[in-house]
């Protein structure tokens, strides 16, 4: 299990996300722990999930939009993370979206923050999403262009053990697009959380503040279940960057 010490290594840390919500399933007991040892912590997210719900109708995309706004300040506030940025892209839409401007935007917020340590998608977008698969691309290009020296780039992962024991469940529930999700074995992980009943409880919460996407699905599990399906983080190293060279001064 990781330890406060262990996610203090991790400093500074950027997330960059697809839609609201991704940040707390897939980070929301790292960011709570390392906002609890004082380390900063920035949440960036693309769109505003506007598309996300089985009822168009009672939840036309502005409406969706506005509430998952205020569900997102909501969730980040229990989290203790108190900066935000919108790319304000249409859900659905980023992979129509000029990368150019997109990767821009990111390296201005990286380049601003200087964070040891950012945390996104890996190539396959978890679920095989294609605006987290965009995003995986853009992160990471702005990760090569400005990052820090000793600056870690982190993709979320699906540990193999774990695909064993929620595989049903998640595939019962069309977590995933066809193919997905894609394993990682256990000893490839660089990060493998299984947060302690606290930290699992406050991501629990939080994931309850965005009430359009968690609602029906925690009350269809119940509490203690859902708790033990969230309760996991997993990423791999994608990419780190070399130390600066140390500079010997003579006089």
């Amino acid at each position: 299990m990781i330890t406060s010490t262990d996610v203090a290594e991790l400093g500074t840390i950027v997330g960059i996300w697809a839609h609201p919500d991704d940040e707390a399933y897939l980070s929301g007991g790292l960011m709570a722990m390392a906002r609890d040892n004082g380390q900063r912590v920035v949440c960036v997210t693309a769109t505003r999930g506007e598309l996300g719900t089985p009822d168009p109708v009672a939840w036309p995309p502005d409406r969706l939009a506005a509430e998952r706004t205020r569900e997102m300040a909501r969730c980040l506030a229990v989290l203790g993370v108190h900066e935000h940025h919108w790319l304000d892209y249409r859900d659905g839409e980023c992979a129509a979206a000029e990368p150019e401007g997109a990767m821009e935007r990111l390296c201005a917020v990286i380049d601003d923050v200087r964070p040891d340590t950012v945390l996104t998608f890996g190539p396959d977008g978890i679920t095989g999403h294609p605006d987290h698969c965009t995003v995986s691309a853009w992160a990471g290009a702005a990760f090569d262009r400005v990052s820090p020296p000793s600056a870690r780039l982190l993709h979320a992962a699906t540990p193999e053990p774990r695909a064993a024991r929620w595989g049903e469940l998640s595939a019962s529930l069309g977590v995933y697009l066809p193919g997905y999700p894609v394993l990682t074995p256990q000893e490839q992980l660089a990060v493998d959380v299984v947060l302690d009943p606290r930290v699992a409880a406050r991501k629990v919460r939080a994931l309850g503040a965005q009430a359009t996407q968690t609602t029906g699905l925690i009350g269809m599990l119940g509490v203690d279940r859902y708790t033990a399906w969230v309760g996991e983080e997993s990423y791999v190293e994608a990419a780190r960057r070399p130390a600066s060279p140390t500079r010997t001064v003579t006089g």
